[in-house]
């Protein structure tokens, strides 16, 4: 059972070229598109493959993620995946080998084996339900990848969309130093809810087709002293299920000679995600690894809301009691005895910083140090087009979490 698993999850990472020689070798059609060439192999192995078909997948596997291999004698698999059939091979305490299947190691593992095929495959292509697997510490060795496949990394909340499911969990886009350009590969499927969920949120009411229930994209810096903003592996390109994601434009470089970049946000990828419940999504990640960095990728089902969502959530938090800013006043007019300047008035404007018009819902964030407000509708507006969560007043950050109406 846990070796017909374990053959799912290489066939699932397997590209177009790989499955079409799988499935001529199988004496099967091999002409289609992706995702019937993976329905067909997968069908296969339901159906109970030959022992020289399983080898085949394996074989495909190991082209599939190549990894530096030792000498001749060096090359054996552990031995709880094949039981001895004739004694032990090699000097390493090994099991032998079924006849005819090549022995392969993997740099880094230092008995001389291999992690399991499902310790290989990166753990989102094993579909909900299957990240966790208690024996993946005993197969995954210990210097095998620079970085954990699940890093503890946590994604800042984004207020305009409320998450509904974890796809993806942040995963390390796995890099091989000796190249530069680094491609991998993500699948995840969809439950039937979730396909429910998606398609009933359908909103024609505008000039396109759009969902407020969206599968998200994102990348961040692997990194777990506080939650990641949304940041970009180097030269990114995205295909989901064989079709390029667009991503943002480049913003125009604000110096000579300085290299462009992409603002870094999330990715909505409904568009082009199959909504069934038996056909799996893929992803294909390609970018450039920078030495020193490395980046998580996570998905997401995610509810978008309006800005007059968030202004009511906004409200029902309440308003800062009014001794606050009394406080406040009184702070800022107490004599410093240390300072020759006194401070004997304060001036603050009734019109918003932002649209220049009167306060109607005065607020500020709980991190500001000053008197004046500006608008909260206004606010949340504009950060609705364009996200940046900066105070109009000091420039620091305000994020929505932080914001208050004041008293």
């Amino acid at each position: 059972m846990a070796e017909s698993a374990e053959l799912k999850q290489m066939v699932m990472s397997l590209r177009v070229s790989e499955l079409q020689v799988l499935l001529g070798y199988a004496g099967r059609n091999k002409h289609g598109r992706k995702h019937e060439l993976l329905t067909m192999a997968l069908h296969l192995l339901k159906a109970g493959c030959s022992p020289a078909v399983q080898m085949k997948i394996k074989e495909l596997y190991c082209r599939r993620f190549p990894t530096k291999m030792g000498s001749p004698s060096e090359l054996v698999l552990p031995g709880p995946h094949y039981p001895a059939s004739g004694g032990v091979a090699g000097g390493g305490g090994t099991a032998a080998l079924p006849a005819g299947l090549s022995q392969l190691a993997y740099e880094g593992h230092g008995h001389g084996g291999v992690p399991s095929p499902a310790a290989l495959l990166p753990i989102s292509l094993l579909g909900p339900g299957k990240h966790e697997l208690s024996g993946l510490a005993h197969h995954l060795p210990t210097s095998a990848t620079l970085h954990p496949v699940h890093p503890d990394v946590k994604l800042q909340r984004l207020p305009f969309y409320d998450m509904l499911d974890e796809l993806i969990k942040p995963t390390s886009l796995a890099s091989d130093n000796s190249q530069r350009f680094q491609e991998t590969c993500f699948a995840f499927a969809l439950t039937p809810q979730q396909v429910q969920q998606i398609s009933s949120s359908m909103d024609i009411s505008g000039t396109k087709c759009d969902f407020t229930v969206q599968v998200q994209l994102r990348f961040c810096l692997s990194e777990t002293s506080c939650p990641q903003e949304d940041h970009f592996p180097p030269n990114l390109c995205v295909k989901v299920n064989g079709k390029p994601c667009n991503l943002p434009g480049y913003l125009p470089p604000t110096k000579n000679g300085v290299e462009p970049k992409r603002p870094s946000r999330p990715i909505n990828i409904t568009s082009v995600v199959r909504l069934s419940t038996t056909v799996p999504n893929t992803i294909v990640v390609s970018w450039t690894s920078e030495v020193g960095r490395s980046y998580s990728l996570a998905v997401y089902l995610v509810k978008q809301q309006s800005s007059t969502v968030l202004l009511q959530r906004l409200r029902s938090k309440g308003i800062r009691n009014p001794d606050h800013s009394r406080a406040l006043i009184k702070e800022k007019l107490t004599a410093d005895p240390d300072s020759e300047i006194a401070t004997t008035s304060l001036r603050v404007s009734l019109l918003c910083p932002l649209g220049k018009m009167r306060l109607m819902i005065p607020c500020r964030a709980l991190t500001c140090s000053h008197l004046q407000c500006f608008d909260a509708t206004l606010y949340i507006q504009m950060n609705e087009k364009k996200p940046t969560w900066v105070c109009p007043v000091c420039d620091k950050k305000a994020p929505y979490e932080h914001l208050i109406i004041d008293g």
